[in-house]
């Protein structure tokens, strides 16, 4: 399981997916969140933007990322 510590607060679903090179861009994170694809906290989030705190935890294509505080 990989993990990405915060820089600041928060990170948005969309940039974490990227940031842990899940996606190759923003636009494909946008597809496979919009598609049902990703879950926050084992259920599926349909937001971008959805702001992701320390000890969230991000599901995708049988891989998982643990959000970690600062």
């Amino acid at each position: 399981m990989e993990s990405i510590t915060l820089r600041e607060e928060f990170i948005k679903l969309g940039q974490a997916l990227k940031a842990a090179g899940l996606v190759e861009s923003g636009v494909e994170a946008k597809l496979v969140i919009q598609n049902g694809e990703v879950k926050v906290n084992e259920k599926v989030e349909y937001q971008r933007g959805k702001k992701l705190y320390g000890g969230e935890k991000i599901s995708f294509r049988e891989q998982e990322i643990t959000i970690n505080a600062h």
